[in-house]
């Protein structure tokens, strides 16, 4: 009953009115309770609308059903299948699409299409990785930039591989907090990349010269990235180095050089087959480093430039160079003077290259101490600034308490003195218009007896004391009990006293 009535109804109604039809319809029976034959006639209705020549009924029914799992499955692939602004609002969010779905509608759309697959929520490493081989540029963004995504660390390099020289995606990629250190390593390299291509079109440098750049560029990249790698990446950034023919022994070197053991028993496990017990026991030992070098096939014009990097670093007793992958100049001076000595030619080649490594590492040295000294300045500039303004505030806050204090009012008049007016609070009357004011000075006693609480005043009152009738009459008795002569005496005597002060006054006056 509920198909025939309203595909009745929708033969003469217009777009917009069937646009809300269907919306009605597609919220009663998602979110409605049906009975079951009510819901089969609902759905069909549903289906019957795929048909509908008007894009706007089908987007609003898209738009009602993108986000519900209980959309019938044959709704959302036929609307998934749809033009594209309907297609992009089921692709964006239905949990109904598989990833089968999402592969399919990844190869067949174009590429805004692929950017809403990419932008989905929990998006598998299937459709990441079809979307990281077929994506341009824009849904490689989107694609590295969802925090959600589950992509791997091949298809990471893939996306690098095909675009890295783009910033965008690299800047996207590095904000992933999943990046691992060999992704890390390529997104290092394509920026070298870019910056060699750039200098040599600008021509400023020739090309060999920025391809030696751009080779210890990437050097000091990949032991940068063994930063917070733990002992797995940094195994894994190795294995990726050494199958990409990147793990050489200029870099062994450098790592040996920069304090880095963990990168150089990693690498010396990989090229050896041995432990790394066993590598950092031999690293101890120079009989047994020299068997370890051979075993892991570096050359032996390097092995004397290694044995005396490890025991300047055993004789200082910890990391001697700087922070990151920094060269040790007092590593680097020990192996430039092992090999200065030795007849063989290709020491040439290994003292040439501590020389350079050398150079880095004084630049890196002066560069931390301008670093220093530049946040100290910044530091002191900082502090007098905030002293200063501190001081002005002082200067300001003083002065217009100064100004507040001794300044006259601007209406200020001619007081007239008057006759005292008893009261108890000073009365100050204002002036009005073309009459003087009248004023009386203030009182500051009285001001401060007023706010004085009253039992501080009772302290001071000279009221006289009712004393108790027993006590006077005790007094009295013992009075009575006095004798005569000594009453007399004391009454002389107080007529003595008497008669002496009223001399004093006598004399004084």
């Amino acid at each position: 009953m509920i198909i025939r009535e309203f595909l009745a109804w929708t033969q003469n109604a217009s777009a917009g009115r069937r646009a809300e039809a269907t919306t009605a319809l597609a919220r009663a029976y998602l979110y409605g309770d049906l009975s079951a034959d009510e819901a089969w006639e609902a759905k069909t209705a549903l289906l019957s609308l795929l048909d509908d020549p008007s894009p706007l009924v089908r987007r609003a029914l898209a738009e009602t059903c993108a986000a519900s799992a209980r959309t019938p499955r044959p709704l959302v692939v036929a609307l998934s299948c749809d033009v594209p602004e309907v297609a992009r609002l089921v692709l964006a969010r239905s949990p109904v699409l598989t990833d089968a779905d999402l592969v399919d509608a990844a190869a067949l759309g174009d590429e805004a299409t692929r950017a809403v697959i990419a932008a989905r929520h929990h998006l598998s490493h299937a459709v990441s990785g079809a979307l990281a081989e077929i994506g341009e540029l824009d849904t490689l963004v989107v694609l590295a930039g969802n925090p959600t995504a589950k992509i791997t660390a091949g298809r990471m390099l893939r996306m690098i591989e095909r675009r890295g020289d783009e910033a965008d995606l690299r800047e996207a990629l590095l904000r992933r907090s999943d990046l691992p250190p060999e992704v890390r390593y390529a997104i290092g390299l394509a920026v070298a990349e870019a910056l060699s291509l750039f200098v040599t079109d600008r021509g400023w440098l020739g090309t060999e010269r920025c391809d030696r750049m751009r080779r210890e560029a990437g050097e000091r990249v990949a032991l940068e990235a063994c930063d917070q790698s733990g002992a797995a990446g940094v195994a894994r950034l190795v294995t990726h180095l050494r199958t990409t023919r990147q793990l050489t022994a200029g870099l062994i070197l450098r790592a040996v050089l920069s304090g880095r053991t963990d990168f150089v028993q990693a690498a010396l496990a990989d090229l050896s087959g041995q432990d790394h017990v066993g590598i950092a026991r031999a690293m101890r030992e120079p009989r047994s480093f020299a068997e370890l070098h051979r075993k892991a096939g570096l050359p032996d014009a390097l092995l004397p430039a290694m044995q005396a990097a490890l025991s300047a670093r055993q004789a200082a007793g910890g990391p001697t160079g700087l922070r990151g992958a920094g060269l040790s100049r007092r590593m680097i001076e020990s192996a430039i003077d092992a090999c200065t000595d030795l007849p063989a030619p290709e020491m040439h080649a290994v003292v040439a290259l501590l020389t350079r490594y050398e150079a880095e590492a004084a630049r890196d040295e002066a560069r931390e101490v301008a670093r220093a000294i530049a946040a100290e300045a910044m530091a002191r500039e900082a502090v007098r600034r905030d002293a200063e303004a501190t001081d002005a505030a002082w200067r300001a806050a003083l002065e217009s308490q100064r100004r507040t204090a001794f300044a006259e009012p601007e209406n200020a008049v001619e007081v007239v003195a008057a006759a005292p007016i008893e009261t108890a609070d000073p009365v100050v009357v204002e002036a009005t218009q073309g009459e003087p004011a009248v004023a009386e000075v203030p009182n500051p006693v009285g001001a401060i007896l007023d706010a004085l609480p009253e039992q501080i005043l009772a302290w001071y009152r000279t009221e006289p004391k009712e004393e108790d009738p027993e006590v006077q009459a005790a007094m009295q008795e013992v009075l009575d009990g006095l004798g005569a002569d000594l009453l007399d005496q004391f009454r002389a005597s107080r007529d003595t006293a008497d008669a002496g002060s009223d001399e004093v006054i006598r004399i004084a006056a």
